[in-house]
């Protein structure tokens, strides 16, 4: 199912986790964060071919690490508009939903997050503060990516949190504030 960030989180099982991929034209990144939603971990890259080949790969993922739910990198135009890439993105989704037989029955959850500039600021880092060779870059740019993206959705998730857990506190202090009235 397609969710927004939010829905997906709460629909997660408690202790999942979830999956961030980077969709290139020959490569995935993948990237996993921590039961608690805090730090994303760049895993692996899948070498593209066939869609049945990327699922099985990625159902495995699934078991081993207790994954949840997916957020795919959304690859809107600086506009924010879909371009091409981004409609191969939400068709890759779409066929994840539809085959969920590969899986195992799990239907796969999943949410999307704007990777604009996403693989730029990842190269950037590596060339900049990490002083990787080219070699090294080309070996990890995607995995890395991935991560970067995963770890832009669980900011904005604990942001989100914080904010909620905010205006609770407010609210019962203005209760608070009237009974003692």
């Amino acid at each position: 199912m397609i969710r927004t960030l939010t829905d997906l989180a709460a629909a997660l099982p408690k202790g999942a986790r979830l999956l961030g991929l980077d969709l290139g034209t020959k490569t995935i990144g993948l990237a996993v964060c921590d039961p608690g939603l805090t730090v994303a971990s760049p895993i692996q890259t899948i070498r593209r071919s066939k869609f049945t080949e990327e699922a099985k790969e990625l159902a495995r993922i699934v078991r081993d690490y207790g994954v949840g739910g997916f957020v795919l990198g959304l690859p809107l135009n600086m506009d924010g508009s879909q371009g091409e890439r981004a409609q191969a993105t939400n068709a890759f989704a779409a066929t994840l939903v539809q085959r969920a037989d590969l899986f195992g029955g799990w239907e796969p959850e999943i949410a999307f997050w704007d990777e604009r500039l996403s693989t730029v600021a990842v190269q950037r880092f590596m060339t900049d503060e990490a002083d990787m060779t080219r070699k090294r870059r080309g070996e990890v740019v995607d995995k890395m990516a991935a991560a970067y993206i995963l770890q832009g959705a669980i900011d904005s998730l604990a942001h989100a949190r914080r904010q909620a857990e905010a205006a609770a506190r407010e609210d019962e202090d203005d209760l608070d504030d009237e009974r003692d009235d």
